[in-house]
C-alpha cells in the first residue's frame, strides 16, 4: 500500500467520525409495566379455632381393691379385655367367711329361741301379779329379761348379715364397666382388705376426655374480643371441639367442651379446659398426647390473605405486597393472629380493599409501577 493510499483511508475515517459525533444516541424503549397477579381483600365471616396441646384421660377410672383378707383362688378375667359392672374379676377363699355366716345363723336361731322362753315367762306372771300371787317386780324383771331377748336377736341379726356382706366380698366384681389392665396378683396370692395396692384398674375409655390447657393470655384476649364484639361466641351447650393425633392425623369423631377450670395455674399461667369425645373404636387411650382445635366464636368481618402472598423481611416479620396509589406497589409489614386453612388471618397492615399480589412477587420491589390484574385464589 502506498503512502498517499494511507492517507487517503485515514481521511476517510475522520470524515465519518465527525459526522457520527454530531448525532445524538437514542434513548432505550420504556418497559412495560409488570404484570401481576392480585387478590382484593374483603371482609368475611370465618369460624376462628385455637388449636391447644392436651392429654386424653379416662372417663371414669376403678381401682379394684379387696375388702376381706385371704387366698386368692381364681383370677377369672382376661387381662386388656372388656368388662362389665357386677362382674367377678377373683375369687378369695370364702371357707372362713362361710364359717362365720353359719356360726351366726346360729346365734340367731339362739336367741330367737330364748325370746320364746322369756316371752312365756312374762305372760305367765303378768296373770300371777294381776291375783298378787307375786310381786310387781317379779314381772318386771321378767318382762325386762323378754326385751332383752328381742334385742339379742336384732344384735345376732346384725352380726349374720355382716358376716354375709364379708362372705360376699369374697368375690372381687368389677365396680364400672370398662377396660380391664394387668392383673398384679396371681392365684395364691395373700390379699388384705382395703389394701394400699389395688389388685387391677378398670377404666371406661367410651367416651373419653381430653384435657387442654390454654395461657391466661390467650383467656384475655378471647374475652377482650367477645368484649369488643369482633367476636359472636357459640352456645357453651354447643361448643365443640376436634382433634390432631400425633401422628398428624385428624379424629374422625367431633367432641363437646364441656367446662373451663376457674383458677389459672400459678406454675404455668394456664387454664384447663376439659373436652369430650366419643371413642367407639378405643383409638384414644388415656395418657396420649393430643392437639385439640377448639371454636372460640365467629368472626364476622375477617381479614383473611392467603398464606402464597406473604414472605418474611430479614426481621422475620411477615411481609405483604400492596397494589397502591398509581398502581405502584408497597410494601406492608403485617400482625397475624393465625392460620385459617390455606390463609392467614390479619389483624394489622391489611385494610378492606386492598390488592395484595400473589403472583409474580420475584419480578416486582417497591414502588415499582405494575399492570394489575385480578385473580382467583386457590382453595
Amino acid at each position: 500500500m502506498t503512502q498517499k493510499t494511507l492517507s487517503a483511508g485515514l481521511a476517510v475515517a475522520a470524515a465519518l467520525l465527525i459526522a457520527g459525533c454530531g448525532k445524538k444516541a437514542a434513548p432505550p424503549a420504556p418497559k412495560p409495566p409488570q404484570e401481576v397477579g392480585v387478590v382484593t381483600i374483603h371482609p368475611q365471616k370465618a369460624e376462628i379455632v385455637t388449636e391447644l396441646p392436651g392429654r386424653t384421660a379416662a372417663y371414669r377410672i376403678a381401682e379394684v381393691r379387696p375388702q376381706v383378707s385371704g387366698i386368692i383362688l381364681k383370677r377369672l378375667f382376661t387381662e386388656g379385655t372388656e368388662v362389665k359392672a357386677g362382674q367377678q374379676l377373683y375369687q378369695i377363699d370364702p371357707a372362713t367367711y362361710q364359717a362365720a355366716v353359719d356360726s351366726a345363723q346360729a346365734a340367731v336361731a339362739k336367741a330367737e329361741a330364748a325370746v320364746q322362753v322369756a316371752k312365756l315367762l312374762a305372760d305367765r306372771r303378768n296373770k300371777l301379779v294381776a291375783t298378787s300371787v307375786i310381786s310387781r317386780q317379779d314381772y318386771d324383771d321378767a318382762y325386762a329379761s323378754y326385751q332383752q331377748a328381742l334385742a339379742d336377736v336384732s344384735s345376732a341379726k346384725a352380726a349374720l348379715q355382716n358376716a354375709q356382706i364379708d362372705l360376699v366380698y369374697t368375690k372381687v366384681l368389677s365396680p364400672i364397666s370398662g377396660r380391664i389392665g394387668r392383673s398384679v396378683v396371681t392365684e395364691g396370692a395373700l390379699v388384705t382388705a382395703n389394701q394400699a395396692t389395688a389388685l387391677a384398674t378398670v377404666q371406661q375409655l367410651d367416651p373419653i376426655y381430653v384435657d387442654v390447657t390454654q395461657s391466661s393470655t390467650q383467656l384475655l384476649r378471647l374475652q377482650r374480643e367477645l368484649a369488643d364484639g369482633r367476636l359472636t361466641n357459640a352456645d357453651a351447650q354447643t361448643a365443640t371441639a376436634r382433634l390432631r393425633l400425633e401422628d398428624g392425623t385428624e379424629y374422625p369423631d367431633v367432641g363437646q367442651l364441656q367446662f373451663s377450670e376457674v383458677t389459672v395455674d400459678q406454675g404455668t399461667g394456664s387454664v384447663t379446659l376439659r373436652a369430650e369425645f366419643p371413642n367407639p373404636r378405643r383409638q384414644l387411650l388415656p395418657g396420649m398426647f393430643v392437639r385439640a382445635l377448639i371454636k372460640e366464636g365467629d368472626s364476622a368481618a375477617a381479614l383473611l390473605v392467603p398464606q402464597k402472598g406473604v414472605t418474611r423481611n430479614l426481621k422475620g416479620e411477615p411481609v405483604a405486597m400492596v397494589v397502591g396509589a398509581g398502581n405502584r406497589i408497597e410494601s406492608r409489614v403485617l400482625k397475624t393472629d393465625r392460620a385459617i386453612d390455606n390463609q392467614w388471618l390479619v389483624t394489622d397492615g391489611i385494610k378492606p380493599g386492598d390488592r395484595v399480589v400473589l403472583e409474580g412477587l420475584q419480578k416486582i420491589a417497591p414502588g415499582a409501577e405494575v399492570k394489575p390484574a385480578e385473580i382467583q385464589p386457590a382453595n
